[in-house]
């Protein structure tokens, strides 16, 4: 993005001194003219973007455009002066705190906003970034959580111009986790998802020992609210007017503990809400330290260390390995995140952990 926008100050508020214009890249082409201002224009109130593109102040290749306008690679957008907000100059100064504080080791809210964190690289590179996400951070803010990693990475790369997900990880899954840093990256990632050309690998752990000919799970989910608020997923019939076809497939990587547990990679074709956790506990075989849909008895044992065994105190539910074609590059790129130490040490020293 070529642009001559003043950057706003730190405290007070400021006023670019002149009309600004900006060309657009193809990262940005076919996305609303409202939307694009919104992200040029950082800290300005949406209810002012809104007034300037009405009034006619904003312009595109010299002519008016209404809000809806989609913009192309190289249209020339002009951007008049504008005053950014009191809101926006206390958000670079929550970012400056919030820098210091990743440098100093803490993991706190900073004036409001979601402390700064990076999180282990995979991969990177000027089109796409790759996290091996922890396990108990969510990838989003919503439904109860105040921020997530996404929300973090944009704290910590406060010139990150964009960062966006391309997939989602449950809250209590750890692993490869893939975000664009170009729109055009975002568009064709998100393509390869829907169409499944990925190749996506997840190590699970469950109750039992699941049959080894039992490798394809092809049943519909649904969404539900529980009576407590939650939302749930089910298995329900295939042709029940709200289930989604949602097909998971099964390899045994390893039985032990005289059948108690099975590790198994698990790659799925539909990307559902916790698709593998329901698919697997209607199979009866459970993921070891679910607690939404796990065994609430097994998991309390877990949690409790003995001689032979050491605590489980998460969901056993890893992200393991992304095949895609890179964007830019086209060629398949193969990213693995090693299954973490708290996992890793309830298995079998004997147990290969190779893709």
């Amino acid at each position: 993005m070529k642009s001559i926008i003043g950057a706003a100050s730190a405290s007070g508020t400021s006023l670019n001194p002149a009309a600004t214009f900006v060309t657009v890249d193809e990262d940005y082409a076919g996305q609303r003219l409202d939307n694009f201002l919104i992200r040029q224009l950082k800290g300005v109130p949406k209810t002012h973007v809104y007034r300037i593109i009405r009034s006619g102040e904003v312009r595109v290749n010299k002519g008016r455009a209404q809000a809806d306008t989609r913009v192309e690679t190289g249209d020339i957008v002009r951007l008049p002066p504008v005053r950014t907000s009191e809101r926006a100059d206390q958000k670079a100064v929550a970012i400056q705190a919030a820098q210091e504080v990743v440098r100093h080791g803490a993991m706190s809210t900073v004036g409001g906003f979601a402390p700064a964190a990076e999180f282990p690289i995979l991969f990177e590179d000027d089109f796409v970034l790759a996290i091996d996400k922890p396990a108990g951070v969510a990838v989003h803010g919503g439904s109860g959580v105040s921020f997530g990693a996404i929300e973090q990475l944009r704290m910590a790369r406060p010139e990150a111009d964009f960062l966006e997900l391309v997939h989602r990880l449950d809250r209590e899954t750890s692993g490869v986790l893939l975000i664009a840093k170009r729109r055009m990256a975002l568009k064709l990632l998100q393509e390869q998802f829907r169409e499944r050309e990925t190749d996506k690998v997840y190590l699970a752990l469950v109750k039992g020992a699941w049959p080894a000919n039992q490798r394809v799970i092809d049943k519909a989910l649904h969404k539900y609210e529980a009576p407590n608020g939650e939302r749930r997923v089910r298995v329900v019939a295939n042709d029940h007017p709200d289930g989604l076809r949602s097909i998971t497939l099964v390899k045994v990587k390893s039985t032990f503990d005289n059948g108690a547990f099975t590790l198994l990679e698990v790659t799925i074709k539909t990307g559902r809400t916790h698709q593998i956790r329901v698919h697997l506990a209607d199979a009866g075989h459970p993921i070891a330290g679910d607690d939404k849909y796990g065994d609430f008895e097994l998991n309390k044992a877990l949690q409790k260390p003995n001689a032979q065994t050491p605590s489980l105190k998460r969901m056993f539910l890893h992200a393991w390995s992304l095949k895609f074609n890179h964007p830019k590059l086209r060629k398949v790129v193969h990213l693995q995140a090693e299954l973490p130490p708290e996992l890793q040490q309830f298995l079998p020293a004997s147990i290969p952990l190779t893709p």
